[in-house]
Parts: C-alpha cells; sequence; structure tokens
C-alpha cells in the first residue's frame, strides 16, 4: 500500500508490544492447554483452532500491507513462493496431491504458480529430468537466491544478509556431503565464499581454522561440535542471525530498519511456539526444550 515509514513505525511500535518476548521462557514448564491460554490471552492467533498457523498468515497480512518496499516484501515473501513451485514440480513429477506440501502463499498464489510451471518460464528453473531429492532442491534454491539478488539489487542491507545466508547454507552443504568437489549442481552462487575455501569436517589444521577472520566461524564451530548431521546448533543459527544482526543496535534503527526487526522478531517467536508446542505434544523435557529456543530476549 505504500505508508510512509513515520507511519508504519508507530504501527509497530503498537505491535511490539504484543510480542511475547520472556513469556516463551515460562511455556515450557506448562501443559499445552496452559501455553493455548496464554496464547489466546496475549492475543497471538486468538480465536483459531491453530494459533501458529492464523499467526503467521497475520504476519503475512502485515507484510504485504506495510512493508516499506517490494524489495522489503519480497525478501519475507519470495522463499514461500519457490518452496511451493518446488513442492508442486516434485508432485507433478511424482503424480502425487502437492496440497500436503504447500507452504502459505506468498507474493503469488497457487494458480499463478502452476501457470509458470506449465510454461517453464522464470523465475522457474531448468532442472535435468533424471535429477534427485536433492539437486532439485538445490535448482530452486538457486533459482529463488537469483531472483532475491535481483529484486534487493539497490538494498544493501538485505543483500548482505542474502550473502550471509547463502554462505551459512553452502557451509552446511560441504559438512553434509562432505565432497563439495563432486557436487556443483549442490552449491548456491551469490555469496562470499567461494567453493575453494571449503574445508570438510576433519581435514586437520585446514579444518580447524578454517573461517578464522570472517563472520561464518562461529557457524562452522557448531558444525565441528556435532560431528555429524543433524546440525542441529548450527541450523538453530542460520535460523536466528537475521533478526540477532539487528539486535545490538535494536535501540538505534531508523527508516526501514524497524519493521525489518519486527518481522525477524514476530518470525521468530512465530517458530518458537511451533516448536514448544510440538516438543510439549511429544513429551519433550522442559529443560530440553528451553535448549532449543532461539532468540528469546
Amino acid at each position: 500500500m505504500g505508508y510512509g515509514t513515520v507511519y508504519t513505525n508507530g504501527v509497530i511500535a503498537v505491535k511490539e508490544g504484543q510480542l511475547l518476548g520472556e513469556k516463551l521462557l515460562r511455556f515450557p514448564d506448562m501443559t499445552e492447554g496452559e501455553v493455548l491460554r496464554a496464547l489466546s490471552e496475549s492475543g497471538f492467533g486468538t480465536g483459531s483452532e491453530d494459533p501458529v498457523l492464523a499467526e503467521e498468515r497475520a504476519l503475512d497480512a502485515f507484510i504485504r500491507e506495510y512493508a516499506p518496499t517490494q524489495a522489503d516484501r519480497a525478501y519475507f515473501l519470495a522463499p514461500r513462493d519457490f518452496h511451493n513451485l518446488k513442492a508442486l514440480y516434485k508432485a507433478q513429477r511424482l503424480g502425487v496431491d502437492p496440497a500436503p506440501m504447500l507452504a502459505p502463499w506468498g507474493l503469488w498464489e497457487e494458480g499463478e504458480l502452476r501457470e509458470m510451471l506449465a510454461q517453464n518460464k522464470p523465475p522457474v528453473p531448468r532442472v535435468r529430468e533424471d535429477a534427485a531429492g536433492a539437486e532439485i532442491g538445490a535448482a530452486f534454491d538457486g533459482a529463488m537466491y537469483a531472483y532475491l539478488f535481483r529484486v534487493c539489487a539497490k538494498r544493501g542491507d538485505l543483500k548482505k544478509l542474502l550473502r550471509m545466508r547463502v554462505d551459512m547454507t553452502n557451509i552446511l552443504t560441504a559438512c553434509r556431503v562432505q565432497d563439495m568437489g563432486a557436487t556443483d549442481e549442490l552449491f548456491l552462487a551469490g555469496g562470499t565464499l567461494k567453493k575453494e575455501q571449503f574445508p570438510l569436517p576433519g581435514e586437520g589444521e585446514k579444518s580447524e581454522h578454517a573461517f578464522d577472520g570472517t563472520p561464518y566461524r562461529a557457524f562452522y564451530n557448531a558444525c565441528l561440535a556435532a560431528g555429524k548431521p543433524p546440525y542441529t546448533g548450527a541450523e538453530r543459527i542460520l535460523e536466528s542471525f537475521e533478526e540477532q544482526s539487528y539486535f545490538g543496535r535494536r535501540f538505534g534503527l531508523d527508516g526501514r530498519e524497524p519493521f525489518l526487526y519486527y518481522v525477524f522478531r514476530r518470525r521468530a517467536e512465530i517458530r518458537n511456539v511451533r516448536m514448544i508446542l510440538v516438543s510439549l505434544r511429544a513429551g519433550v523435557p522442559p529443560k530440553e526444550i528451553e535448549k532449543r529456543l532461539t532468540g528469546v530476549k
């Protein structure tokens, strides 16, 4: 809609008062019913049988209406489109119903995505007919990043975040497959790191000192600590790095930054609530649930 940043930041100031914040820290010690009541009392997903999905849709609607620029809107919503494009593509190849695999729509609705696939036009990537699952995923991820880098070309802050996400994703891929040289199709373009810089866990001194002096040393340490998949600690860093990149200067944000930071924080809360509810239903101990929380301040 194109509201001015002053008006939008005023709306955000009100919404920040509705963030769950430290309330999340009490949820692991509650029952599922108690958590659901506390969420309702906080206005989180009010009036819905699935408060997480309801809050996710409410945040999407907020992004569509208040995003300061098309680049900001695309940064948050386009990944949904590429997830759905990939789901529709895979369902078509397998001859199955894509509905269980689809996420809420982003910039384009399902009918538009189906038309893109039918016409095989950009941003749909070219995929080899005999490509396996990992290669298909990398093709659609690559197409997503190419699209986002193009749309966000004039937004230095978003480009920096995209490069960091590409670099960390490539580090994770290197650790998982153990042979980047044999998997060119899995390496994502657009980051600051070159494929030749990627050591593998266990490569002695080269591995131990990889990424020294870069923003990725702590991330790589988390991969080394795990030793083998799943790289849960590293994945948590990847999930929360955007919010963390704003946290240290949260009191001095201006322009578009309060909008970006608010969306990162609310998305983190939605992820945490989903994780808590799933964990409570599975009987996960409270202390273990606490360890899985990300970005709670």
